[in-house]
């Protein structure tokens, strides 16, 4: 019986090039790239390859690709809650859980394209076992080398190093909700509410396997929405397109982080509810 055709467009690599030009992504870029293969619709040969090397052919050499590749069920299981776990387990898992490896931990809701680029040849994977991001390109060791457990998306993240590079944000397929950093805004905004918290993680230190913990932002993304939708409202920083059928935006990400700081001083109330940190 013969099988129907696969439906929709087709996406390549020299399709998806134009678009990311269309877009405003130019050579040189440091570009820090949140994404949904779905959103993309139709049919490409080589699914989340093709969407990488498009983005590294347009931003060349000299040009850096960041993606993060958190990995947040290398956490507390007392905290779980997508699913929960019983707490008879919580302690085996804390004692067992393997330590957190950049070259073999997988990511955690970050989708296909982060999860197939943190594989490639010349990617380097930054060493917190939460939060890590990963990167190719120019500035790879500027964005990546140093990634303390403290603070993840705080001052001596790869997010502040995409901050001093004047990098840029590509929501491909996604909202400001995945925008992550806003978390960066978060740290530097004083507002009421704002508390700090303490992780926890299965490391490698020394070579010995250490659960540890760490003081974190007690984070929170259920407004960044309306943080996204003002600052594009008020700056006319934000571009939008489409990144094959997937709705797109691209922003300069240093006047994203300042205007989120504001954001949230001022609009941020001192009864504000803030949810652990899984992935963003």
């Amino acid at each position: 019986m013969k099988q129907p055709e696969i439906q929709g467009d087709l996406i390549t690599i020299e399709t998806l090039i134009e678009d990311l030009i269309a877009m405003g992504v130019t050579p040189g870029m440091t570009l820090l790239v949140h994404s949904s293969m779905k959103a993309l619709g139709g049919w490409a040969p080589g699914g989340p390859v093709d969407v990488i090397l498009a983005l590294e052919q347009v931003l060349g050499p000299e040009g850096t690709l960041v993606m993060p590749t958190h990995a947040g069920d290398l956490s507390d299981p007392a905290g779980w809650c997508n699913p929960p776990v019983r707490e008879s387990w919580w302690e085996p898992i804390r004692r067992l859980m393997p330590a957190y490896d950049p070259d073999l931990t997988p990511t955690r809701s970050m989708g296909a394209i982060p999860e197939c680029f943190r594989k490639q040849r010349g990617v380097v994977r930054s060493m917190h076992p939460q939060l890590s991001f990963a990167a190719w390109g120019g500035r790879v060791q500027d964005i990546v080398s140093e990634h303390p457990l403290e603070f993840g998306l705080g001052e001596r993240s790869p997010i502040a190093r995409i901050y001093d590079a004047d990098g840029w944000v590509l929501l491909l397929g996604v909202g400001h909700g995945n925008n992550t950093s806003l978390h960066l805004a978060e740290i530097r905004a004083s507002f009421p509410g704002k508390a700090e918290t303490t992780a926890y993680a299965p490391i490698l230190r020394d070579g010995v396997r250490e659960w540890v913990g760490y003081p974190e932002l007690d984070y929170d993304s259920s407004d960044f929405e309306a943080i996204g939708r003002d600052f594009a409202k008020d700056t006319g920083h934000v571009r939008t397109g489409r990144i094959a059928n997937a709705p797109t935006m691209l922003m300069p990400q240093r006047q994203l982080v300042d205007y989120g700081v504001a954001w949230m001083e001022r609009n941020r109330p001192a009864d504000c509810a803030f949810s652990e940190h899984r992935s963003s």
